[in-house]
């Protein structure tokens, strides 16, 4: 597996805008074989509409869709000030066959009341969401993958945690899969949830 990596590491994407080059600093960069694995850029507005704008998609994450560009925009905000003030933030996912956006994967340091979750208020959760047409091809688990190595190896994190709605078969099967570690049933919003949990003691 080819890596460029690093909280500190930077890939510069020269484009020719105008007869100028231009320099586009990227923080976050890795590969997997299939896939590329960066930081969300404000380009990514339509692939991000896609994405959270599909009842399919938010089918388990309480039916929350969005219905205008801007808050696809928001939603991008939101990731880059966490990779400002949090040093990590989720992935943008792009597919190598084709060049395109199918959604994103990574890890994101919950923090604070409002993103409690199971009694935790300040932990690390590993997570990814997919257009639907790119469902049924292992992208989950490859990019979990990546990002737990990168989670661990890269940015020295104890411990990575992961959760599901029980009736999310295939996410539940998607963290077994990756070595997340069952180790309770808990209610969010009156729904039942698995958690799990991986330390870096127990990785690989």
């Amino acid at each position: 597996m080819k890596w460029v990596l690093g909280q500190l590491i930077f890939q510069f994407l020269i484009h020719k805008t105008n007869e100028r080059l231009k320099f586009k600093c990227v923080k976050f960069y890795l590969e997997t074989k299939r896939l590329i694995l960066r930081e969300v850029l404000e380009s990514d507005v339509n692939g991000m509409f896609e994405l959270d704008s599909n009842a399919k998609v938010h089918r388990y994450l309480g039916n929350n869709t969005i219905k205008t560009l801007e808050q696809a925009k928001e939603i991008i905000g939101f990731i880059r000030l966490q990779y400002k003030e949090r040093g990590i933030g989720r992935f943008a996912a792009i597919e190598k066959s084709s060049g395109d956006f199918i959604g994103w994967s990574g890890l994101k340091l919950n923090s604070g009341k409002k993103e409690e979750l199971n009694g935790l208020s300040e932990f690390i959760d590993i997570g990814y969401r997919f257009i639907p047409k790119y469902w049924g091809k292992g992208y989950a688990t490859e990019s979990s993958v990546a990002m737990l190595q990168f989670g661990f190896e890269t940015m020295n994190y104890d411990t990575i945690y992961g959760a599901a709605e029980v009736e999310n078969i295939a996410s539940n099967k998607v963290l077994k899969k990756i070595g997340q570690q069952f180790k309770n049933e808990f209610l969010y919003e009156n729904i039942k949830c698995h958690w799990y949990e991986l330390k870096k003691e127990n990785y690989g």
